[in-house]
């Protein structure tokens, strides 16, 4: 099985203009994600619209491409990638799509995404996290997901699914095993070309995720669980904690 790891990597950011470019430790942010990635995968690509973060990625000796800047989404980047590289004759079966603002990814979660497609029938698969905390349930920016005993799933959402109709909020964390979607993705090469090529859906466009447009069209997206958390930088404070982690590294 040949996998490829993309690393989209926007400068815009409503919350945090440039985060990819932004020093943690020494270093930018990018290039954590790339060197922390490039342990688990032999081959990673950064796809960008910044020519900054090209010339960022090609000083640290790493690969990039230029995608365009009109991408509603990291998906439809890496479908660019992988349409270049199969016109150059490089072919790939499996793609990670690796978040770009998570410099210190685990690669336990890389491992996990490739393990998923020794199943034949996998087509796209993703990570979740057991919630432990009732801010984190209710909070709207923390995408929930739940499975059917297969491993796929059935449904994501802002909101706490599923219903616990018989404890009250407090409780549910502790009456049900509720799931935190991760969000990087893996998909077999032909499915990513398949899923690009979608309309947004009516779901999609409610709770502004795109993995329900995959849903709503027929595919399988496989959930795996683990307890090993993701560090993803949205905002001011998300960067300081990650540039005190690195300080504690050093």
């Amino acid at each position: 099985m040949n996998f490829l790891g993309i690393i989209p990597a926007r400068f815009a950011s409503s919350r945090l203009p440039g985060k990819p470019l932004a020093d943690i430790g020494g270093k930018p942010m990018i290039q954590w994600v790339y060197e922390n990635t490039f342990r688990e995968l032999n081959n990673v690509i950064v796809a960008t619209e910044h020519s900054g973060i090209e010339r960022t990625v090609l000083d640290f000796g790493g690969r990039v491409m230029m995608t365009s800047p009109d991408h509603p989404s990291g998906t439809d980047r890496c479908a660019e990638v992988i349409q270049k590289l199969d016109q150059s004759g490089e072919t790939y079966d499996v793609v990670i799509n690796i978040q770009g603002d998570e410099p210190f990814i685990k690669a336990s979660h890389i491992r996990l995404l490739k393990e998923a497609f020794s199943d034949r029938a996998a087509q796209i698969a993703t990570l979740a996290n057991p919630i432990l905390d009732r801010s984190e349930l209710m909070n709207p920016n923390a995408v929930k997901v739940v499975a059917n005993k297969h491993g796929n799933a059935l449904y994501f959402s802002r909101s706490a699914i599923p219903y616990h109709r018989h404890a009250a909020e407090d409780n549910w964390v502790t009456g049900h095993t509720y799931l935190k979607h991760i969000g990087m993705y893996a998909y077999r090469c032909e499915i990513l070309q398949q899923i690009t090529g979608l309309e947004p859906s009516p779901l999609e466009k409610t709770e502004s995720l795109e993995q329900l447009r995959w849903l709503e069209n027929g595919f399988r997206i496989r959930v795996l669980v683990t307890s090993d958390t993701s560090h993803g930088i949205d905002t001011p404070e998300d960067l300081e904690t990650a540039r005190r982690i690195a300080e504690a590294g050093k």
